[in-house]
């Protein structure tokens, strides 16, 4: 595994009905093409099947805090048009985001994984 550079963390947006999303969606995007292009965001996109819309962002920052400040900047923060939020910081050990991952693994999975 590659070496650990900043935290990952998940983080889940539900909005409220009304006209307020289709007015601010573009600036939300362009606000996260930023991030992207920033490399603090990884991936995001819209959750399927969920009674409220929702959004789910894979992020990196240095800190909790750093992670609040990006959401705090985005148009839908500014609009009020998140009656949701939710973060975790998350440790993708296995598959396409594993080079973001500490390499810390539990005890139990050091064998399956010899360095």
């Amino acid at each position: 595994m590659e070496t650990f550079e900043m935290p990952v963390y998940l983080v889940r947006m539900d909005h409220p009905d009304g006209e307020g999303w289709g007015q601010h969606v573009a600036a939300h995007v362009l606000y996260l093409r930023r991030l992207i292009q920033e490399g603090s965001l990884l991936a995001s996109g819209p959750l399927k099947g969920t009674p409220l819309r929702s959004g789910f962002l894979i992020m990196k920052g240095a800190n909790r805090q750093e992670i609040d400040a990006m959401i705090a900047g985005d148009p839908f923060t500014s609009e009020g048009l998140i009656c949701d939020l939710r973060i975790e910081e998350w440790d993708p050990l296995f598959g396409c985001l594993s080079n973001h991952a500490t390499g810390k693994l539990p005890q139990e999975l050091k064998s399956l994984f010899p360095s």
